[in-house]
């Protein structure tokens, strides 16, 4: 241990100001440097002060117990504001992350006509099962899961027998903002032969589907 590191761990255990401990901090530094240059060793001389903890008892001492209090005040009180502060940067950055939805019509990424063309080509290529086609649009990490196993799984969860498509419902569309990018949610109900499909539809900033739920 250096004596730097030495005198300001001793400071760090002696209750009071921040001038008083200036001020001893200074002291010890001078007593050691003095020592130092007499030829004595900084092992020496620590060994010779005594602990960390022995010498900050020792000034602790001679401190009143109102300064002590004082200090034990502050330093309360410097805890609890780095902890709001903390907070309040966790709070915040929470509330970026978090999804916020805003109408379609207000995006400055998104048109109402173009995600809804999107939506229906990507049910007809799903009706289709022409996976190739979904892949190609869509981001790399959903690319995996657009295959004939998966997709008939999801469609397995509303009915085993579909049908032919008939018609597309309404679409519904919002713009989803999570931290610094940007969604198209889309939701349209498909009717089929046999049963009727809700397909909940995102597309990112380059129009590639980001994600697919069907009910």
């Amino acid at each position: 241990m250096d004596a730097n590191k030495y005198v300001n761990a001793i400071a760090r255990k002696i209750k009071c100001d921040g001038k008083k401990k200036k001020e001893i901090k200074k002291q010890l530094m001078t007593d050691i440097h003095m020592r130092m240059k007499q030829g004595e060793q900084l092992e020496e001389i620590i060994s010779q002060m005594g602990t960390i903890k022995e010498i900050a008892e020792g000034f602790n001492e001679n401190i009143s117990l109102e300064e002590q209090k004082r200090y034990a005040r502050k330093k309360v009180l410097r805890t609890v504001i780095s902890i709001v502060v903390v907070l309040a940067f966790l709070l915040l950055f929470a509330y970026w992350m978090l999804p916020k939805s805003f109408e379609i019509e207000q995006s400055k990424y998104f048109n109402k006509e173009q995600v809804e063309s999107a939506m229906k080509e990507t049910i007809e290529f799903l009706d289709a099962e022409d996976y190739t086609a979904l892949q190609a649009k869509a981001i790399p990490q959903m690319q995996t899961l657009l295959d004939k196993e998966t997709m008939d799984k999801a469609k397995g969860m509303v009915s085993d027998d579909w049908g032919e498509r008939k018609q597309f419902g309404a679409a519904y569309m919002a713009e989803v903002i999570q931290g610094n990018q940007h969604f198209a949610v889309g939701e349209i109900t498909v009717t089929y032969e046999n049963v009727s499909a809700t397909y909940r539809l995102t597309y990112d900033e380059e129009m590639r589907l980001s994600g697919i739920y069907v009910r």
